[in-house]
């Protein structure tokens, strides 16, 4: 294919990316969104097959098919709820292929046109230096997200002494070994960096809580897309470092808003994350028990159905019981009876960016039902009724009443404001920062303990 060709169609296929990334600001705009990237990616992907040097079609067929069959295989079979750890594991793959590839760029760079072994450019061996490091903290960083995220490690922060400076000297360290690198050009210094960049992808995400993983997913996202940029110069394909660029970029971004949802720094969460599965003392110090005021699923028929107004506030415990389809009729249910119900949506909700928003929308919920934070908490005190679903440190009013709380200063859902707070919760176990909710223990709060999906059924029964 000719160079002019394929530069045009590198440009069409950048065009369609950032259509993407703008039609997937929005939930009423996303299917178009991802209809562009697809065609993006198809354009992308064809340009690049008919460039000439291409060889061994035999192998890249058969990395399509035993790729395309696992995914295939993965994607019917993954529940909602494990969405999140299922994007850290394709994190880790993006970064497992950046070391890959910057592998065989050092051994053979001849095919890339960057220099013979042991005289790399200058230039190219930074870019590489930068994939690779970046990629190996991508790979064991999203390894360990995962974990936390299925539970197969600790979401508690695992911190030890002199963690900070260890982390920090270990960042010279990487530096000093570039140096090295880019000047001697050796094997010993490539690997001494693979091997330090991936104990740092453990140090830097295993001192983070898991009420934080929100951020940590979104900020390996964007390492990725660095990673992928660096690799990207490497090859001299500049629709890689475009896309690359993208994705670092609109991670980073993610990332800004996801702290701005918790009132933190992204520094703070990198230096060691709040919070944990560990269980909490109760609110008020002591770890004394309190009453709280529990209530039936028919109970809370005949408050909604006699309200004027109804919230609803879904978190975590509705993806786990994928109670997103019985909570939609519930509601349908409620606005034929002349009540006016909204959703409201905390930018932390879930384990995840979006979390909450995608599985409302599986359950084709209006979209202008659907409101965010900003949009709707001066509303909680003019509302009847606040019913949340699983949402648990998001609507914690210790966030603002505690200064020793874990997650003080975090912005929450001011649902204590309703006349009335249901409260859908398997237990009285605290959240996923290890904070026992004194919203539990307010005189308008009622309790409803249960299996989400299986309460809203329940409440669906009675209003009919």
């Amino acid at each position: 294919m000719d160079a002019n060709i394929s530069a045009i169609l590198y440009l069409v296929a950048s065009v369609c990316f950032i259509m993407a990334l703008k039609g997937l600001s929005s939930p009423t705009s996303a299917r178009q969104g991802n209809m562009f990237g697809i065609a993006g990616m198809v354009i992308a992907a064809g340009t690049t097959l008919a460039m000439p040097g291409m060889i061994s079609f035999e192998l890249i067929l058969a990395g399509v098919v035993i790729g395309g069959t696992i995914g295939t295989i993965i994607a019917r079979k993954i529940e909602m709820t494990a969405l999140p750890q299922l994007v850290a594991a394709f994190h880790s793959l993006v970064g497992l292929a950046a070391v890959f590839v910057a592998a065989a760029a050092f051994y053979n760079p001849e095919p890339y046109g960057i220099g013979l072994p042991g005289a790399i450019k200058t230039a190219s061996l930074v870019e590489m230096s930068l994939g690779l490091a970046i990629g190996a903290i991508t790979f064991t960083g999203s390894i360990i997200a995962f974990g936390k995220l299925q539970g197969i490690i600790t979401g508690a922060p695992l911190v030890f002494k002199g963690q900070h400076p260890l982390n920090a000297a270990l960042g010279l360290l990487l530096v000093a070994l570039v140096v090295w690198l880019v000047t001697g050009q050796g094997e010993d210094a490539f690997w001494l960096i693979a091997a330090l960049s991936l104990a740092l992808g453990f140090l830097i995400i295993l001192p983070i809580g898991g009420a934080d993983m929100p951020v940590v997913i979104s900020m390996l996202n964007s390492y990725s897309g660095w990673a992928a940029c660096g690799i990207g110069f490497t090859l001299q394909n500049s629709l890689l470092i475009v896309v690359g660029a993208l994705v670092g970029s609109s991670g980073a971004i993610l990332s800004y808003i996801m702290c701005k949802g918790m009132n933190r720094s992204f520094f703070s969460v990198i230096l060691g994350g709040f919070g944990g599965e560990t269980a909490g003392p109760a609110v008020g110090g002591g770890g004394e028990e309190k009453p709280v005021k529990a209530g039936s699923a028919d109970d809370a028929a005949f408050i909604m159905q006699n309200a004027a107004s109804v919230i609803i506030v879904p978190g975590y415990g509705m993806a786990v019981a994928q109670a997103q389809h019985a909570l939609r009729e519930m509601v349908d249910m409620l606005k034929k009876q002349g009540v006016t119900v909204r959703y409201a949506i905390h930018p932390v909700a879930g384990r995840m960016p979006g979390h909450m928003n995608v599985l409302l929308a599986e359950a084709n919920v209006p979209y202008d039902d659907v409101l965010e934070l900003e949009e709707i908490n001066r509303d909680f005190s003019q509302t009847d009724v606040a019913f949340v679903i699983g949402a648990n440190d998001v609507t914690n009013p210790a966030a603002k009443t505690d200064p020793q709380s874990a997650i003080y200063g975090m912005p929450i859902l001011d649902v204590e404001n309703a006349g009335t707070v249901l409260f859908i919760k398997r237990s009285m176990a605290t959240g996923y920062a290890g904070v026992q909710n004194e919203l539990f223990f307010r005189d308008n709060t009622m309790m409803l303990f249960g299996d989400a999906k299986k309460m809203c059924e329940q409440v669906i029964q009675a209003l009919d």
